[in-house]
């Protein structure tokens, strides 16, 4: 017995097929029609119009990544947080209590990166 496929899914795997293939396209187009000549210019290390002083290839200390993850991922949690807040009335206490374990497992993660000294500069 035959089943009738919701033609959304159809229409979702055109658009994928359709977008993965127009990226391959003009990346391959790209690279046949620009110009790969290499100049003195072109090959130096750019800062903002000015001469370049010293090497480009200075190792930051890894605290300053560690920091910057850490901050991204609290960024993408107050998302999580601001659109609970604006469903708020329609939830029930499990709703309550979802978030404020949610809340709680982030203040577990910070006090986790505070004691392993993440949040320190020096």
């Amino acid at each position: 017995m035959l089943t009738s496929v919701n033609p959304g899914y159809l229409y979702a795997g055109i658009l994928l097929v359709a977008g993965f293939g127009f990226v391959i396209v003009t990346t391959a187009v790209a690279n046949i029609l620009a110009p790969h000549n290499r100049t003195k210019e072109k090959l130096q290390t750019y800062e903002s119009g000015e001469t370049p002083i010293g090497s480009a290839w200075v190792q930051y200390p890894l605290g300053f990544y560690i920091f910057a993850l850490l901050f991204v991922a609290f960024d993408v949690d107050i998302v999580f947080i601001v659109s609970w807040a604006i469903i708020f009335k329609q939830l029930s206490v499990f709703g309550f209590f979802e978030i404020l374990f949610f809340i709680v497992v982030l203040a577990l993660g910070l006090v986790y990166a505070w004691r392993k000294g993440v949040t320190r500069w020096i």
